[in-house]
């Protein structure tokens, strides 16, 4: 590091000593012909003792998080460098004695750039974090007017940090102020003024073109500052001219001339505000009339270089300085991403950060923001919809909706979003449903042993979906559920009469069902109630039972006939029939070999005319009245005559038969 401000300083003297037309070369203290050169400390014609450069490493363990001291910067410390050996995930910090930050305190980290503290303007470096393997670093040109500290935001072990600094003694030689330097020219970072008008100091420039000076050569100054610094070199290195700068070579007395050249006016400024650039304008002119004419008449050789000069140096209006948004916190998912937006104003062409209440004419941008690169999981829907769980009526579909990862395999449901779900069960409505009463074939025994008795049967209503058929609906019209039964005269003798079993008190299990028994005396046509006494000498059937209805096995059940297809030479009629279990649910469980008939013949008789002329059908749809049972009603059983007769004959002959 030493190394390389020795460079600068003898690049810097070889930029003030480069060569004017025609061979002269110009010191470090702007005279043509001088051999003064900077020394070390950045003095011209200094001796190197003026200053003393400080370096060292920081390599110290540190186990703890958090910011660590890594070296103090004196008042007037030129030339710092504070340089990471080589990258890590630890940051540079620098903050003043009086507790202010400068550059990445209060664990916020900032972005590079140039930041002022301590008197001077530090520039923040941290190299691309994909192709360099450099540190961070902070350089500033100096001199600082308080005491600095720069400290490590420690996060990984230390890589070391080299520091450098140069201190200026007591035995300074102050650098030598050209006598002829235009106002405003800064020379080592201090703007001086010789007082004079630029109509005085042309005029004197002419006079002094005429004039000797010591060795024969005139005294011509550059426009340029010389730009010095302090460099220290390492034991054993001293000093010397470069070897490629062009010596000073004496110089024959110019002639005088009629014309010169004579500035008129500069080029317009680079920028409006902010600091900018501007360069005198030179032109050729009599030397006593001033009057400008074509160069031809001046010495090119001796026309001066135009020299940039600052211009518009007011600050430009703060504005935020928006950084990179960083990140997103999640690789997939809701995340979070940050950026830095920090006030900044442009001045002396930098760009410096100044306090946000600068800024408060504008809107401050957002700092963070949510983001979402991709969804972890997403929701799939594996098959379509099923086919309704039911042929009519209201039932339920599904489909499979499984939670796949973004390379395909099928994970658990948590990983996705749970809200943004789809529907994997849905009802659905099939329309509404015909129903039928469904009923048991009647039962064999009769209730009473002589003379009248009833058989039963169950009866239930349940919907149709098989039959294609137009049965009935339920509607008010219930079958009956016992039917008589006489099984033949008594003889009048006395005995307990049981009534029938009620239902059983519980669906299922063990309950109890109750029945009437009654003394009674039966006769051919009539019995006669008694009081129990007379049955006394008989055993009493019990009244109360205990009943399980469950399981009890599954019973055919159908509906009632259908009307026959065709009224005479042979027709059919159908009925439904269902096994059901005894929660009056579909079952397979009934013996195949006692399910009823669903389809038998009717109507075998030959059609024959009607004997009646006056009974005809006058309704052009006596069969939808006939299968509507409205003829019960003496409008229809007259405007369908022969229908209802037909019906009313074989309803008998049914009866009859059984």
């Amino acid at each position: 590091m030493f190394v390389s401000y020795l460079i600068l300083a003898l690049l810097h003297v070889q930029t003030a000593v480069l060569a004017r037309p025609g061979g002269e070369s110009i010191g470090c203290d702007d005279y043509l012909g001088s051999d003064k050169v900077v020394d070390k400390c950045g003095v011209c014609g200094g001796d190197n003792t003026g200053c003393q450069v400080v370096s060292g490493v920081f390599k110290h363990a540190l186990t703890s998080l958090g910011y660590h001291r890594v070296v103090e910067i004196p008042q007037g410390a030129t030339k710092i460098n504070i340089t990471e050996m080589y990258k890590s995930n630890n940051y540079l910090a620098l903050r003043s004695r009086s507790g202010r930050s400068i550059i990445n305190g209060n664990w916020a980290i900032d972005r590079p750039g140039k930041y002022e503290g301590g008197g001077t303007m530090f520039t923040y470096k941290r190299p691309n974090e994909i192709s360099s393997t450099a540190g961070e670093s902070f350089l500033a040109e100096g001199p600082t007017n308080e005491i600095l500290d720069v400290y490590m935001i420690h996060q990984q072990p230390n890589p070391g940090v080299h520091y450098e600094y140069v201190i200026m003694g007591t035995n300074i030689i102050s650098p030598q102020v050209p006598p002829h330097r235009r106002p405003g020219e800064p020379f080592n970072g201090q703007l001086v003024t010789d007082g004079r008008s630029q109509e005085e100091r042309e005029d004197k420039e002419e006079t002094e073109e005429k004039e000797d000076v010591r060795g024969g050569a005139p005294e011509v100054f550059t426009s340029e500052s010389a730009q010095t610094f302090p460099v220290r070199h390492p034991d054993g290195f001293s000093s010397h001219r470069p070897d490629n700068l062009v010596p000073a070579v004496p110089q024959p007395p110019r002639r005088g001339r009629d014309h010169n050249w004579k500035q008129l006016g500069t080029t317009e400024c680079s920028t409006t505000c902010g600091k900018g650039s501007q360069f005198p304008i030179f032109r050729c002119v009599h030397r006593n009339t001033h009057e400008e004419v074509p160069e031809s008449y001046c010495d090119s050789s001796m026309k001066p270089t135009p020299e940039e000069e600052p211009c518009n140096i007011f600050p430009c209006p703060a504005f935020w300085d928006i950084g990179e948004w960083s990140e997103c916190s999640k690789t997939c998912g809701l995340g979070m991403q940050h950026r830095q937006v920090l006030c900044r104003q442009v001045y002396a062409n930098r760009s410096l950060t100044v306090q946000p209440y600068r800024c408060q004419h504008l809107e401050k941008p957002e700092t963070t923001s949510t983001c979402q690169l991709k969804i972890c999981s997403e929701w799939q829907i594996r098959t379509d919809w099923t086919s309704c769980s039911v042929p009519c009526g209201v039932g339920q579909r599904t489909r499979d909706v499984k939670c796949v990862s973004n390379i395909g395999d099928v994970v658990d449901d948590e990983e996705c979003n749970m809200k943004l779900r789809p529907n994997d069960i849905e009802n659905c409505d099939m329309g509404p449903c015909a129903k039928s009463w469904f009923l048991t074939e009647w039962s064999e025994r009769c209730s009473a042993e002589c003379g009248a008795g009833v058989r039963t049967r169950s009866v239930v209503c349940m919907t149709n979906h098989i039959s294609s058929l137009p049965l009935e609906g339920c509607g008010n019209n219930r079958p009956v559920e016992a039917t008589p039964c006489d099984n033949g005269p008594c003889t009048g003798k006395v005995e307990w009469f049981a009534g029938s079993w009620s239902q059983c008190s519980v669906e299922c299990g063990s309950g109890t069902q109750q029945r009437e028994v009654i003394c009674v005396r039966k006769n051919t046509d009539t019995f006669e109630v008694l009081d129990p006494y007379e049955c006394s000498f008989l055993e009493k059937p019990p009244s109360q039972q205990s009943c399980h209805l469950k399981p009890c096995g599954a019973k055919w059940f159908n509906t009632e006939w259908s009307m026959c297809s065709k009224s005479c030479q042979g027709g059919f009629r159908v009925r439904e029939v269902r096994c059901l279990s005894d929660d009056m649910t579909l079952s397979n469980l009934c013996d195949p070999q006692l399910k009823p008939e669903e389809k038998e013949s009717c109507n075998p008789q030959d059609c024959v005319p009607e004997v009646d002329e006056n009974c005809k059908d006058r309704y052009y749809n006596c069969n939808v009245v006939v299968q509507a049972r409205l003829c019960v009603y003496n409008y229809y059983k007259t405007a369908c005559c022969a229908s209802c007769t037909r019906v009313a004959a074989r309803h008998a002959g049914f009866l009859g038969s059984r």
